[in-house]
């Protein structure tokens, strides 16, 4: 690292869901949605916990007006809680496809979006709301789009 660039602080995200029905969540988005598993814990009293590995994580802060586009977009309606997690996969199509057969309530079925991306919106085990999105164009096509760019552009 240069003098200029300061050791990052964060290393990874966590997002830590607790679910009621904890073999049926780890089936879920181990099994059908293919997240690997990383580790497992287990303590007194039943305490159990599973790791998966869900790549690169990011964090998403949108403001009300962005939710509510967004669930315009994939959905049509409001339908979005506070807190949704997305994942993006090869082909949105056949992941939603694979996910409903494992048990997740269709929200909406594969929907393009003006972000040039296919997401479909379910009801996933653990109460979450999961986006499924396959990237249909690469990140510097994107960026000649209207509307894109960073919250650093404006700064420049």
């Amino acid at each position: 690292m240069t003098a200029e660039q300061p050791a990052p602080v964060v290393r990874q995200l966590r997002l830590v869901v607790e679910a009621e029905d904890h073999e049926a969540a780890v089936a879920f988005f181990r099994d059908a949605l293919g997240l690997s598993e990383e580790a497992a814990f287990s303590g007194d009293g039943d305490a159990r916990v599973v790791i998966l590995d869900a790549g690169r994580a990011t964090l998403e802060i949108a403001n009300p007006a962005q939710k509510r586009m967004i669930d315009e977009v994939e959905v049509g309606r409001q339908v979005a809680p506070r807190i949704r997690v997305a994942f993006e996969v090869d082909d949105a199509r056949a992941t939603t496809a694979r996910l409903v057969a494992a048990g997740a309530a269709e929200i909406a079925p594969p929907t393009l979006t003006p972000w040039q991306s296919l997401n479909s919106r379910l009801d996933a085990p653990a109460d979450l709301q999961i986006t499924v999105f396959e990237e249909l164009r690469t990140p510097e096509e994107r960026a000649g789009l209207d509307g894109f760019g960073t919250g650093r552009d404006a700064d420049d």
